[in-house]
């Protein structure tokens, strides 16, 4: 159930919200959606880069009943960043770098638990694509006990070219993966890292694994073979806390 105060309806409405400013997470639009004003509306989702879902007018109805002219804003419950800004600003701050890169997670539990983690271990941000990902919604939020207040959340375009643009700014790129042979402590954390961890059905998409330096596992020595996807991710991101503080690094 969306909250009446979680989205915007109608068209001129999501135009002015979108003018204003207005963090919004994606727009779905009635899928025969036509018209001058509706052209207009196009022209500024283009502009800003706004995600959009072509739907069945049924699934906009079940949002709201009203007026809605076949367009429904959902707003985004934090300010999302750009790793454009955010990298050199971390290098220009001097702080060692360390960010977690979230591919295909879509269960807000998950998210949200990952993203409470995040900012307990001090990482500088969590990274996670337009599409295909986790809204940053209100149940979000309230999952990760308020961190994604204090976060920095980076949606980018997709995955792998957030991980290149990581990688050629310096990053190591480390990826959680249940077939590498390298124990996740056996990997080296006291550089700038961006820690990569897949959803659990699917895992790491293969652009993204050709990209990675060092893939790495947490041994199972139990009769079920892999962790929750957010327990695990608490594991590695410890790992990098607890080798940074044994080298007297900066941790936050």
């Amino acid at each position: 159930m969306i909250d009446r105060n979680e989205y915007i309806f109608g068209i001129r409405a999501v135009m002015e919200a979108i003018e204003a400013g207005k963090d919004i997470d994606k727009i779905f639009i009635k899928k025969d959606l036509q018209g001058e004003l509706a052209g207009e509306l196009f022209n500024l989702i283009r502009q800003y880069r706004i995600v959009t879902q072509r739907v069945p007018v049924e699934r906009i109805n079940k949002i709201t009943r009203k007026n809605h002219q076949g367009v429904v804003a959902l707003l985004s419950a934090v300010s999302y960043h750009s790793l454009e800004n955010l990298v050199p600003q971390l290098y220009e701050d001097g702080v060692l770098p360390f960010v977690v890169v979230l591919d295909g997670i879509t269960d807000v539990r998950n998210f949200g638990a990952i993203a409470r983690t995040c900012e307990c271990v001090g990482a500088d941000a969590v990274v996670i694509p337009e599409r295909g990902s986790v809204s940053v919604n209100a149940d979000a939020v309230k999952t990760s006990a308020g961190a994604l207040h204090h976060l920095p959340v980076c949606r980018e375009r997709n995955v792998a070219s957030a991980v290149r643009f990581l990688k050629d700014n310096g990053y190591k790129i480390v990826a959680a993966s249940e077939k590498a042979d390298i124990n996740y402590t056996q990997a080296e954390y006291t550089v700038p890292v961006a820690l990569v961890m897949g959803a659990e059905d699917t895992g790491i998409s293969p652009e993204v694994l050709r990209m990675c330096d060092t893939f790495v596992s947490i041994p199972m020595f139990g009769r079920i073979s892999s962790l929750n996807v957010s327990v695990a991710a608490g594991v590695m991101m410890y790992e990098v806390v607890r080798q940074r503080l044994a080298a007297d690094m900066k941790v936050l």
